[in-house]
């Protein structure tokens, strides 16, 4: 989905909830924040990086878990955050205390030696978010980050996502409006590739009403 026009601000230390239905661009979005794809037109910065001019810069300042939330299974959860750390360029005492960190954030203490082929839905989300924060990033981008978890995950995952807020600058995209409601400070609602308008959670008493007046 290609996007135009997309004019948008995300504040640091907020959680910022992008909301659109599939095939709206979110992906779209995302892969352009992280890199993977290059804007045609238009300026798009990160932490005060140009994403093309600063490419390497603005990605140092990223942690990305997609929506399938991949590991690699051969590994351990402690070997495969190691293994992340190192990938970002941390050496010496810094990577095990970053990944004793994140271990403990993210409540992996008792799957810490664990394959992660043999996790839950529920602690893969986990440890695949921890990946992206060890390195201690001013913005993590979550792609869909309840997708296919438990109702209890679905309100483990909430609470830690709020409890990020501050420290991390947090973009997660969703189709699922209540999701949405209940973790954003403020959400954008992406349709057919356009930014239809930008609302602070606390403004918005019926997210549903309003998405519902701009599809």
């Amino acid at each position: 989905m290609a996007l135009a026009a997309v004019d948008l601000e995300i504040n640091r230390g907020e959680v910022f909830g992008l909301l659109g239905p599939n095939g709206s661009g979110k992906t779209t979005f995302i892969r352009l924040l992280s890199g993977y794809l290059l804007p045609t037109s238009g300026r798009l910065e990160i932490c005060g990086c140009d994403a093309v001019e600063q490419s390497l810069q603005a990605r140092r300042q990223i942690g990305y878990v997609p929506e399938a939330a991949p590991v690699y299974g051969y590994m351990r959860v402690r070997e495969f955050i190691t293994f992340m750390a190192r990938l970002r360029g941390m050496n010496g005492q810094a990577v095990p205390d970053a990944v004793d960190r994140v271990i403990a954030a993210l409540a992996l203490e008792s799957v810490a030696n664990k394959p992660t082929r043999t996790l839950s839905r529920g602690f893969r989300q986990r440890t695949a978010i921890a990946q992206a924060l060890v390195h201690d990033p001013a913005l993590l981008i979550l792609d869909e980050p309840v997708n296919g978890l438990d109702p209890r995950q679905i309100i483990e995952i909430r609470a830690l996502i709020r409890g990020l807020a501050g420290r991390h600058t947090v973009l997660m995209s969703s189709h699922v409006l209540g999701e949405v409601a209940r973790t954003a400070d403020r959400v954008g609602i992406l349709l057919d590739g356009h930014l239809r308008g930008v609302r602070a959670m606390a403004d918005t008493p019926d997210l549903e009403e309003w998405f519902l007046s701009l599809a």
